[in-house]
C-alpha cells in the first residue's frame, strides 16, 4: 500500500501517546477526574464541562498511514480536521460523513467523540459508519486497539464504534482509522419553493429512487437538493427533479453555512434543539420555525421548550430529542435512556473506566 502525504506533513507529526498514558495512569491511581479536550471547538456540546485536570490532546497529531488506493487513512486523534481534509483533497478524496467543524481548531478525535455528521450523512453514512479501527487509552491507562484499517479486518463486535458519540466517557482516543471516498466529479444544488408536507414527501420518495442524492434541506419555504456523482448521472437527475439550479459558489456557501450552523436559522442565543425522527414523519405540531435536514430525519428547533413534552413527541415518532446548544446544561441534555440501556451503559463505563475519571458526567449524570 503506497502512502500519499503532502511533503510538509511531517511538521504536524507529534506522538504524545506515552505522555498521555502516564497522565491517565497517574489520574487512575489517585482517582483524579480528567477533562479531555482536543481543539476545544465543541465544549458547548453535552452536559456542563466536567471537572478535573485537563487532558489536552491537541498536540497529539499526525497522519500515520494513508493509502488512497485502499480508501483508508490512519491518524492521531488530535489532528486538525481542517488539515486532514486538505490532505484528502490533494488526493481527490474526502470524508464520507462531511463533518461539521464548529471552529478552526476542530480535531478528528473531538468530531468522532461527539459523533457529528454533516449534510451527506443519510446518503453516505454516519461518522460511526466510517470508523474502521481505533487505538484508545482506557480509564486505567491501558492502550487498547480495536478493529483494523480495511473493512475485511473489522469483524465481530466492533468496540471502536462504541467510542463514537461517547464524548470521551469510555476512553481517550489516540488513533483512528477511517474510510475515505473519492470526491464526486460533479455537484449541483437545486432549489424550489414548497410547503412542508410536500417537501417531506418528496425527500422520502426521492430517497428510494436511484438518484445521486448527497444532501437535502428544507428551511420552511424552500427545498434544497444536492446531487453529486458522475456528470451524466447528475445531469439526468437534474432534468428529472427540476427546480432552479443555484450558482456553484452560492450552493457551496449554503451547505457550509448549514453544516457549520452559520445559516440565519441558527443565529441568536436561544436554545437549539435537535430532533431525530423517522424521516417520513409529517410536520410536527410545534410552535416556531423548524429547519429540516437528512431527508426529514433531522429537525432543528429554536427557543425554550418543555423538554419532557418534546422528548415524548420525538419518541412517538421513533426518535429522540437533544438540547444541542445553549440552555441549562446542568441537567440532562440528551434523551433519557431506558433502564436496560442505562444499565448496559453503566456496565460499559465500569469496564472501560472503573474509577469514572474520564469526562464523567459529560454524557449523562450517571456516566
Amino acid at each position: 500500500m503506497a502512502s500519499c502525504l503532502s511533503p510538509n506533513w511531517s511538521v504536524f507529526d507529534i506522538d504524545q501517546s506515552q505522555t498521555l498514558q502516564v497522565a491517565v495512569q497517574e489520574a487512575h491511581a489517585r482517582s483524579q477526574p480528567l477533562a479531555i479536550r482536543g481543539g476545544g471547538s465543541k465544549t458547548f456540546y453535552g452536559r456542563q464541562t466536567p471537572a478535573g485536570d485537563l487532558l489536552d490532546l491537541g498536540g497529539h497529531r499526525g497522519i500515520i498511514d494513508y493509502a488512497p488506493n485502499e480508501l483508508f487513512i490512519t491518524l492521531r486523534a488530535g489532528t486538525s480536521l481542517q488539515a486532514l481534509e486538505a490532505q484528502l483533497a490533494e488526493a481527490g478524496q474526502m470524508l464520507p460523513f462531511e463533518p461539521p467543524h464548529f471552529g478552526p481548531a476542530a480535531t478528528i478525535g473531538g468530531t468522532l467523540a461527539c459523533g457529528f455528521s454533516g449534510p451527506r450523512r443519510p446518503y453516505a453514512g454516519s461518522a460511526r459508519d466510517t470508523v474502521l479501527g481505533m487505538r484508545i487509552l482506557n480509564g486505567q491507562g491501558e492502550i487498547l486497539r480495536f478493529g483494523g484499517q480495511v473493512m475485511k479486518n473489522v469483524a465481530g463486535y466492533d468496540v471502536s464504534r462504541l467510542m463514537v458519540g461517547a464524548l470521551g466517557t469510555l476512553g481517550v482516543l489516540l488513533e483512528v482509522s477511517l474510510k475515505v471516498l473519492p470526491r464526486p466529479d460533479s455537484t449541483v444544488t437545486l432549489v424550489r419553493p414548497m410547503d412542508p408536507v410536500t417537501a417531506i414527501q418528496r425527500m422520502n420518495h426521492w430517497a428510494g429512487q436511484p438518484l445521486p442524492l448527497s444532501a437535502t434541506a428544507y428551511d420552511g419555504e424552500h427545498l434544497y437538493v444536492r446531487l453529486s456523482g458522475t456528470g451524466s448521472a447528475v445531469r439526468a437527475a437534474q432534468t428529472r427533479l427540476g427546480g432552479e439550479r443555484l450558482p456553484d459558489a452560492e450552493a457551496a456557501a449554503f451547505w457550509v453555512a448549514l453544516r457549520e450552523q452559520r445559516h440565519v436559522f441558527f443565529q441568536g442565543d436561544a436554545p437549539l434543539w435537535r430532533l431525530a425522527v423517522a424521516p417520513a414523519t409529517p410536520p410536527l405540531p410545534l410552535a416556531g420555525q423548524t429547519l429540516i435536514e437528512w431527508g426529514g430525519g433531522q429537525r432543528w428547533l429554536r427557543g425554550a421548550r418543555d423538554a419532557t413534552a418534546l422528548r415524548q413527541l420525538a419518541a412517538e415518532h421513533g426518535g429522540h430529542a437533544t438540547l444541542f446548544r445553549g440552555g441549562d446544561r446542568r441537567g440532562e441534555v440528551f434523551h433519557p435512556l431506558t433502564p436496560p440501556l442505562l444499565a448496559m451503559q453503566q456496565r460499559l463505563k465500569a469496564a472501560f473506566d472503573p474509577r469514572a475519571i474520564l469526562n464523567s458526567g459529560r454524557l449523562y449524570a450517571t456516566l
